[in-house]
């Protein structure tokens, strides 16, 4: 990969694709030297994909198998060929609800990047602002991090905090911590674009 080169990006995800919205925004306004190839979901009618169409990407489906935590492995070889096929640098997880299996992190060493609403390494796993809220923190926030064979477990790479304010129900404080996430995300990608920690 040559340094004029745009960094190729690969989103995952299974939801609205609020994350992904931002990205490419960011990528529009700033500018970042990166680009969108492909957007893949485990869900046939998510959002996400719905984006990713509009910015004229190509943007499909990927049959997950019938685990509802994780896919299987012919799910994950299809999901890393249409990857391939895009030639993807960096596979971005924006809201994907599958833990990765060894199928997608032996394809993308170190090159599997994933959005976590809480400051790591409190509160993995699923609601983490609920688990944060419930549990009365006077401060929470998002995390970026390197993604790994464990769940939310991979290499710490930015953080921003937000604070619980005293009238705050967990839904008005995810909220808060998804407008970070759509700061910090993009500023994420864009330092990797500029600095390409993980080129051969």
């Amino acid at each position: 990969m040559s340094s004029g080169d745009k960094l190729r990006i690969g989103v995952l995800g299974s939801g609205k694709g609020s994350n992904l919205d931002a990205i490419f925004r960011a990528i529009h306004d700033r500018p970042i030297f990166a680009e969108v190839k492909v957007v893949l979901s485990d869900v046939r009618n998510a959002g996400i994909l719905d984006i990713g169409r509009s910015h004229h990407v190509h943007s499909k489906y990927v049959y997950p198998g019938e685990s509802r935590a994780r896919l299987d492995e012919a799910s994950e070889r299809n999901l890393v060929n249409a990857l391939q096929q895009e030639h993807v640098d960096l596979v971005v997880l924006a809201g994907f609800m599958r833990i990765v299996g060894p199928v997608l992190l032996a394809a993308y060493p170190r090159r599997i990047i994933n959005i976590h609403p809480s400051l790591l390494p409190k509160y993995p796993g699923l609601r983490a602002w609920e688990q944060a809220w419930q549990a009365g923190e006077a401060v929470s926030g998002c995390t970026v991090h390197y993604v790994d064979s464990g769940i939310d477990t991979g290499e710490i790479i930015a953080q921003a905090e937000v604070d619980v304010l005293s009238g705050d129900t967990a839904e008005t404080l995810h909220a808060r911590i998804q407008e970070a996430e759509h700061v910090l995300y993009p500023d994420v990608i864009e330092y990797l674009a500029r600095e390409r920690p993980f080129a051969g």
